[in-house]
């Protein structure tokens, strides 16, 4: 790379540090080494590290340095950097579960270190085999959200807009205090895939008072709710349910704790249409 572009990229990551800082309040940046490739690597890393108002992350493929942006009084760089190990990529601080390294595409798996193989003396490794651990027992972060949804579902089989709007209010707030840190692999990977289409559709929900509107919004939630329930660690069956006569006979379906069908699209007119396709245990 010649002095004069490195001097313009130099210019360019200071401006744009700024314009984050702004953006941020208590922000504290620091740099961390982070593995990669491509502009794909740089994509994952930059989402997977970066939370609005809280962190953010810009991840440079050619230095394999990432600077790392956040609110000092919301989280710290330890937090971030596990996150970004979680959907594959090896840093300083953490190193990538084996399995989801292995998942990546094949441009973007990277040449892993010996500690990142698994070396014992290695306190990467250590670092690695810690944060495994807790993937595994801290499993339970997600059932906030489903029971936050299942409250929802209850509002709207009551035909009650009014108790939707404030359960969707909470399944909201609920969505935003998920601590993604601690979920397990193949739940962080759906949960990055799901959690805007969910808070979009919560706040979309929680904003208005028109019934008919808020069973379409339910809908598509539904759809984001059951890839989610999936992967959650269950303490009882979940229910998936389909309503064929909802959208004009398009359909649409729904999850329910209940055995016994009790439609959420169209409440007490037509309490039980629709069956149950699918128990997610």
């Amino acid at each position: 790379m010649s002095l004069y572009k490195k001097l313009m990229v130099s210019a360019f990551a200071l401006a744009s540090t700024f314009n984050i800082q702004a953006q941020i309040k208590n922000a504290q940046t620091v740099t961390a080494k982070v593995s990669g490739n491509c502009g794909m690597c740089q994509s994952t890393i930059e989402k997977a590290g970066s939370i609005k108002k809280e962190s953010q992350v810009k991840w440079d493929k050619d230095t394999q340095l990432a600077t790392i942006t956040y609110d000092s009084k919301k989280t710290n760089p330890e937090q971030v950097l596990k996150k970004i190990a979680l959907t594959g990529y090896d840093n300083e601080k953490f190193l990538a579960p084996k399995e989801v390294y292995n998942n990546l595409h094949g441009c973007c798996q990277y040449e892993r270190t010996q500690g990142a193989e698994g070396s014992k003396g290695d306190e990467h490794s250590e670092a690695a085999e810690q944060n495994s651990t807790e993937t595994v027992s801290q499993s339970k972060e997600l059932l906030p959200v489903i029971t936050s949804y299942l409250n929802l579902q209850q509002a709207l089989v009551k035909s009650d807009p009014k108790q939707a709007a404030t359960a969707a209010r909470e399944l909201d707030k609920v969505i935003k205090g998920v601590p993604m840190a601690s979920l397990k692999a193949n739940q962080h990977k759906v949960w990055m895939q799901v959690k805007d289409k969910l808070a979009a559709n919560a706040k979309g929900i929680a904003g208005t008072s028109d019934l008919k509107k808020q069973r379409t919004l339910f809908a598509g939630l539904s759809e984001s709710m059951y890839a989610l329930a999936k992967t959650a660690d269950l303490s009882q069956p979940l229910y998936y349910n389909n309503c064929p006569m909802f959208n004009e006979g398009k359909g649409a379906n729904w999850l329910s704790q209940e055995k016994g069908i009790k439609n959420p699209y169209y409440g007490s007119q037509m309490l039980t249409c629709g069956k149950t396709i699918e128990t997610i245990k």
